[in-house]
Parts: structure tokens; C-alpha cells; sequence
């Protein structure tokens, strides 16, 4: 089993940034892949930004130049994934979902509001 703790979330006017972190904890085994996404009030959820099981990290043209997702690995079977989130417009308001997955399994986490006032 692996855990995620998602933080960071918050209100910031338009223009402004917020920085998400997402804490696995657990059974960390071989990642396939850490991915952020969000969901929109009536909207599917949709895939934001990716690292890959190489470490890659790739995002979503909605977010390119404005947001970027790194990871950290400071203690065993810790790891942190960050969305840094520059330039937030009205339209990035969402919960904002941390995905895991690892050996076929997936796991989410809780979530964590974002909104963005114009």
C-alpha cells in the first residue's frame, strides 16, 4: 500500500502562484509514474503533469510554460512530488489530485483545492 498526502492548495488571486507537494509514503516498490490531476467543478478529471518511471517530467500543453512537477526522494520509502504553479489563471480552479502508481496498482490521493480569484 502506498499512502499520498497532498498539501499546498489555497486561494490566490489571478497571476499568482502556489506551490502543491504530494507525500507516498508505504510500500514503494518500482514507480511506473507520478502524475498530478485535476478536476474542475463538472468536468472530468484531467492529467496536468507526469514524471515517468525514468524520471522524466512532462506537462499537459493546458499548463506548459506556466506550471512544472519535479519529485524528491529524502528518506526511504518517502518520496515528494511538487506542482509548482506560476502565472495561476481562473480557469486552473480545480481539486488537485496526486496519482501514484507502481506494479500495476494505482493509488490517489485526497486532494486539494485551488482557486484562483480573478
Amino acid at each position: 500500500q502506498v499512502q499520498l498526502v497532498e498539501s499546498g492548495g489555497g486561494l490566490v488571486q489571478a497571476g499568482g502562484s502556489l506551490r502543491l507537494s504530494c507525500t507516498a509514503s508505504g510500500r514503494i516498490t518500482m514507480i511506473d509514474a507520478m502524475n498530478w490531476y485535476r478536476q474542475a467543478p463538472g468536468q472530468e478529471r484531467e492529467l496536468v503533469a507526469s514524471v515517468d518511471s525514468l524520471g522524466r517530467p512532462t506537462v499537459e500543453d493546458s499548463v506548459k510554460g506556466r506550471f512544472t512537477i519535479s519529485k524528491d526522494n529524502n528518506a526511504k520509502n518517502t518520496f515528494q512530488i511538487y506542482l509548482q504553479m506560476n502565472n495561476l489563471r481562473p480557469e486552473d480552479t480545480a481539486t488537485y489530485y496526486c496519482r501514484w502508481s507502481q506494479l500495476g496498482s494505482v493509488y490517489w490521493g485526497q486532494g486539494t483545492q485551488v482557486t484562483v480569484s480573478s
